[in-house]
């Protein structure tokens, strides 16, 4: 059963109760007996940990979150516009020399 928190909107006293889901809400104050018990609502106490809590844990390598987009037209290739280099215009030594 969960464990809930209460507080009193005229004396300001602080309470914890331990009610079961079906039980109705307190309202009258324990400590002055005013019926203005409210519940505290704080942060969750769930921490999720390890794999496989997120959208992209779940999905194989193979698919992506973003559809690939398809183009109409043919990839384009590589120039071969580009010069290479010879053999003869850098001569290469695997050995320095000496002066």
């Amino acid at each position: 059963m969960p464990t809930y928190q209460y507080v009193c909107g005229a004396c300001e006293a602080p309470l914890e109760i331990v009610q079961s889901f079906s039980d109705d809400a307190l309202v009258d104050c324990p400590a002055c007996g005013a019926p203005e018990l409210r519940k505290v609502y704080g942060s969750v106490g769930v921490v999720f940990k390890g794999s496989g809590f997120y959208r992209t844990d779940s999905r194989s390598a193979s698919t992506s979150a973003t559809p690939a987009t398809t183009s109409a037209t043919p990839a384009a290739t590589p120039s071969t516009d580009k010069a290479t280099p010879t053999s003869s215009s850098t001569p290469s030594s695997s050995t320095p020399t000496s002066n």
